[in-house]
């Protein structure tokens, strides 16, 4: 089973990404995390997609694509689920360009729906566990409100990214997500109505739900 998910920052994408990751037992590919790996290596790309994300601006294809496509090669037999690309419309076609030419199936389509200033309130109160970054904890949130000052799920350490604590950089990420014309949404989009014809199934999901409502949603319609 192949999956691409699509959601901006604060929809609980990275939380509902790693439930399917689990039940499915895929691979969950995160560009951010490629990100990171690259960052923290000191790698020529990794370097270079620093200074874009710094800035809140989205790196360029010629770093992104290939380090995402290497990835998805060398995935498990079982498949994956791509999260946080493609985050524009030219990536979009690139990567169902290469799906074909490598003949391999994309299964699913996922796009998790949010208000844009929902979106913000939510990326600004999230906390991050040492242990898992994938762990629910937001200040802001009742039902995954940590425990003081440690994860509510393991106990561990958390933290907040400065960019969550930063308007204007999140004002920026949405401005790249929330565009229907280039951005992220037209990726979304270009899928969307691709859908049935291109083999693969589209699904919305609500995501102003709870975590456990929108899970079950989106289970039964994987099933």
């Amino acid at each position: 089973m192949n999956i691409l998910i699509f959601g901006p920052n604060g929809s609980g994408k990275g939380t509902q990404g790693a439930l399917v990751k689990k039940k499915y037992d895929l691979d969950h590919i995160e560009s951010g995390a490629i990100f990171r790996k690259h960052i923290g290596g000191g790698t020529e790309l990794g370097l270079k997609a620093k200074e874009y994300i710094d800035r809140g601006e989205l790196v360029p294809d010629d770093i992104t694509i290939p380090m995402v496509l290497d990835v998805l090669q060398g995935a498990s037999p079982n498949g994956w689920l791509l999260d946080g690309f493609p985050r524009s419309i030219v990536q979009a076609e690139k990567l169902w360009e290469a799906l074909k030419a490598d003949g391999v199936k994309l299964d699913y389509v996922i796009e998790i729906l949010l208000p844009r200033e929902v979106a913000k309130n939510r990326i600004m109160g999230r906390r991050l566990c040492a242990n898992d970054p994938n762990h629910p904890n937001n200040i802001f949130i009742d039902a995954i409100k940590p425990n003081g000052d440690s994860c509510r799920v393991c106990g561990g350490a958390l933290s907040a990214r400065s960019d969550d604590q930063d308007e204007d950089a999140i004002d920026k990420r949405h401005n790249i997500y929330y565009d229907t014309d280039t951005g992220t949404l037209a990726a979304a989009y270009f899928y969307k109505n691709m859908a049935g014809d291109g083999g693969f199934t589209y699904i919305e999901l609500e995501g102003e739900g709870t975590i456990d409502s929108i899970k079950e949603t989106l289970l039964a319609q994987l099933d």
